[in-house]
């Protein structure tokens, strides 16, 4: 019966926390707002990438301080499609670019897929603060090789002129392109909950919590968590590509070791694992960002405060503490 009450709380919660995300922009439209659309559809986007984030952290235990890497990575796929569109110049073997937004959301989620397979390969063969260490030096390596890469901006970043385009929508209208982010946002969290509720969910947790007895039962932990990590960076790469077409700009500022702490501390903030806990965190950062942003440079002292009275006494982020303990896995 607790239990039944826990998930019907976290449950409202979660409609509640849907429900003002999507109204917000929509009254912000109503009223020629549109840098309160252009906080909504970063809330989003920064939500989509710690929900990938938090598939590899909250469900398979492995705190990836490299997800930066992925983010930046779909960042740059759109930055370099979208700049040989605009040029004309041929990319790799005569291919074209394009400012076809599904195109690019597809060569987004494959490449930061493929390097997060590559990645996860060597660092899924330590454990603990060995793991954190090599994702972080994996992303740095990639944040360097960004800087260093003059054809596409090196660390002054590449420009998108025109924002990329989805077909039958407007996407240069605030509004229109806070919907797309939103839908997509919304697809990702039910896959979430379908690989966590599934056998794979499953066994990732279990890897998490014991992967000797998953071994024993003829399961091989070291795929599952390989599977997990690359699934994991794919929708941040996916996540990566839109914050691209949001800002029409992409830097190395995307594949930054801050990047992936900020990508952990959205997670911490709205509840590790929890279905709605990155979009929890990402709607509380971004809010203290422009509420404490316009009195202080130094907004992120006080952020860390909050972080640390979450870590100290509400162990469960923001949804644990409205909705309670958490019962899944």
């Amino acid at each position: 019966m607790r239990d039944m009450m826990i998930l019907n709380r976290e449950n409202l919660i979660n409609l509640i926390l849907t429900g003002v995300l999507l109204a917000v922009p929509i009254a912000a439209n109503a009223f020629g707002q549109p840098f309160f659309i252009t906080l909504a559809t970063r809330i989003a986007i920064l939500a989509l990438a710690a929900t990938g984030l938090n598939l590899a952290l909250g469900v398979g235990g492995l705190i990836s301080f490299g997800h930066a890497a992925f983010f930046g990575i779909g960042g740059y796929a759109a930055g370099i499609l979208a700049s040989h569109n605009f040029s004309g110049d041929p990319l790799l073997f005569g291919l074209s670019g394009t400012n076809q937004m599904w195109i690019i959301w597809i060569v987004a989620v494959a490449v930061a897929g493929l390097v997060g397979l590559a990645i996860g390969a060597i660092s899924l063969r330590t454990s603990g603060v060995y793991f954190i260490m090599i994702t972080l030096a994996f992303a740095q390596m990639v944040y360097y090789f960004a800087i260093s890469w003059p054809a596409y901006g090196g660390e002054d970043g590449l420009s998108i002129v025109v924002r990329n385009q989805f077909p039958g929508i407007m996407t240069m209208r605030p509004l229109n392109y806070f919907l797309i982010c939103y839908v997509i946002l919304l697809v990702v969290i039910g896959l979430f909950a379908l690989i966590r509720a599934s056998r794979f969910g499953a066994a990732l947790q279990s890897a998490r919590q014991n992967e000797v007895r998953v071994a024993t039962v003829g399961i091989n932990p070291y795929r599952i968590r390989l599977t997990g990590f690359a699934i994991s960076a794919m929708i941040t790469g996916l996540a990566g590509a839109l914050f691209a077409d949001l800002n029409r700009f992409v830097s190395p500022s995307m594949l930054s070791w801050h990047m992936s702490g900020e990508l952990i501390v959205l997670i911490i903030l709205g509840g590790t694992g929890r279905l709605f806990g990155p979009l929890a965190g990402a709607a509380l950062y971004v809010i203290f960002e422009y509420a404490l942003g316009g009195l202080t440079e130094r907004w992120q002292f006080f952020l860390g405060l909050i972080l640390l009275g979450v870590v100290l006494f509400a162990r469960g982020g923001l949804l644990g503490l409205l909705a309670g303990k958490a019962r899944h896995g």
